[in-house]
């Protein structure tokens, strides 16, 4: 059963599966698709061609699915949003559609919890289970891997990548590529350590120590980050070694950090 309230507006053709419930003065538009158990609360708007999963919420005036605001979109374009399953995205957040250039496709993961104010902008790839705290902002292009969470008051520069299960502090600003599994803070952020509360929640001891050598190596060793990454890509057999070497390998912006402010 679909509940919409008397002062909901609900575009003829949107799309809704079972117990999906929308709140006062909602909007909802003519290209979206809702799955089962979605609850859009008052006066919270979903625009555009916009798929949101099961059993996510959307909380009073967050806005999803709006044009992105980059100066070469045209009306015309075919661009979208897709949110996954169970997410939380709460008061004011606002998540735009992608670009043409960049894909088309801004993407949400499941089990995402989006805080108040948060911003998350065209053809930014957000994986599963992150945490992005009060007005954390991603700018287009950004990429966040799994099991991340971003503190509350923090930029990512555009096309930056996070790796998986990073910790990023509070109130800082990043500019350049953060690897996985590493905690990182500071204005502009560099890498201060592992995210060892995260690696202890998730990973058997052997893979937890084996990332703490590969991190000992990369980023207190004497050697290049990148020369010692392919070199402990030949040599080490750890799956999350090679997830974190490869990151680093591939990384476009850059890794900051300095050795000789590099603890655990």
């Amino acid at each position: 059963m679909v509940t919409i309230h008397p002062t909901a507006i609900v575009e003829e053709g949107a799309q809704m599966g079972d117990d999906v419930i929308i709140g006062a003065y909602a909007f909802v538009s003519a290209k979206s698709v809702l799955k089962n158990g979605v609850e859009i609360m008052q006066g919270a708007q979903v625009y555009g061609s916009t798929k949101i999963g099961d059993n996510t919420k959307i909380y009073p005036y967050a806005v999803v699915g709006m044009p992105p605001q980059d100066i070469g979109y045209k009306s015309e374009d075919d661009v979208h949003v897709e949110i996954g399953r169970n997410n939380t995205i709460r008061e004011f957040v606002t998540i735009n559609a992608g670009t043409r250039s960049g894909g088309g496709t801004t993407k949400v993961g499941d089990n995402c919890f989006i805080m108040i104010y948060c911003h998350i902008a065209h053809d930014c790839h957000v994986g599963n289970n992150v945490i992005m705290a009060n007005n954390a902002t991603l700018a287009g292009h950004v990429h966040v891997g799994s099991f991340t969470v971003i503190g509350g008051m923090t930029p990512i520069h555009q096309f930056v990548h996070i790796g998986e299960g990073v910790m990023i502090g509070g109130a800082s600003a990043v500019s350049q590529d953060i690897p996985p599994f590493c905690l990182a803070e500071g204005n502009r952020a560099v890498i201060r350590g592992l995210n060892s509360v995260g690696l202890k929640r998730r990973f058997a001891k052997e893979d937890i120590v084996a990332i703490q050598a590969a991190y000992k190596a990369l980023f207190r060793g004497e050697n290049p980050i990148k020369e010692t990454a392919a070199h402990l890509m030949t040599t080490q057999a750890n799956t999350k070694v090679t997830q974190l070497c490869h990151f680093i390998l591939e990384s476009k912006r850059g890794i900051p950090f300095e050795r000789k402010n590099n603890g655990e």
